[in-house]
């Protein structure tokens, strides 16, 4: 049977990873501003960038593995993203718990006991499941459906299946080797490799 409680090392990596990716999600708020202009052939396509904002909660469910992994990083990281300023607002805060939410659905499925890449994304995908869901009643409400709130909606998922999903699977697999993951049943695996 798997113990599921949390080791003080498995807080620390959470609380280190989400306030890390809090930072890069601040400044990922300025890459989101940079590019606006050069989506105004197809605005919805920029979300092709949106999976960066899922990733570590991906990433720590991975490493983790143990229930609210995803949920807690995922949260802590927009709670930062807030507390530096960006043009959301507060709003991030509950988005991000909703996104986290999402991811953690995966793992919950399979019981924490699958970490492959194809669980890594789906945990991705249903965390874009659910940003475009907010999104569609919190930013996007007012936005023509087939034209914007659907495609909108399907580049979120794609992206978050590839950033969020895969990128995080691959740099576990990367760090792995390092060493740097020994403490987590993630680096113990990389004789398996």
């Amino acid at each position: 049977m798997k113990n599921n409680s949390w080791r003080t090392i498995d807080i620390v990596i959470a609380s280190v990873i989400a306030v890390a990716f809090g930072v890069i999600f601040w400044a990922w708020d300025a890459v989101w501003a940079a590019t606006e202009n050069a989506f105004l052939f197809f605005p919805p396509a920029q979300t092709v960038l949106y999976g960066m904002w899922f990733l570590p909660a991906v990433l720590s469910a991975l490493i983790i593995r143990k229930p609210g992994a995803a949920f807690f990083t995922e949260t802590v990281a927009a709670i930062i993203s807030a507390l530096l300023g960006n043009k959301w607002g507060a709003t991030v805060i509950f988005q991000g718990a909703a996104q986290g939410l999402g991811a953690e659905l995966a793992f919950a499925l399979f019981r924490y006991r699958l970490f492959t890449l194809p669980v890594g994304m789906l945990s991705g995908a249903l965390a874009g499941v659910v940003a475009a869901v907010f999104d569609w009643f919190v930013w996007t409400y007012a936005y023509e459906l087939w034209s914007y709130r659907v495609p909108y909606a399907l580049i979120t998922v794609a992206s978050a299946t590839v950033l969020a999903g895969a990128g995080a699977w691959l740099l576990v697999r990367a760090l792995a080797p390092t060493g740097v993951l020994d403490r987590f049943e993630a680096g113990r695996e990389r004789a398996l490799i």
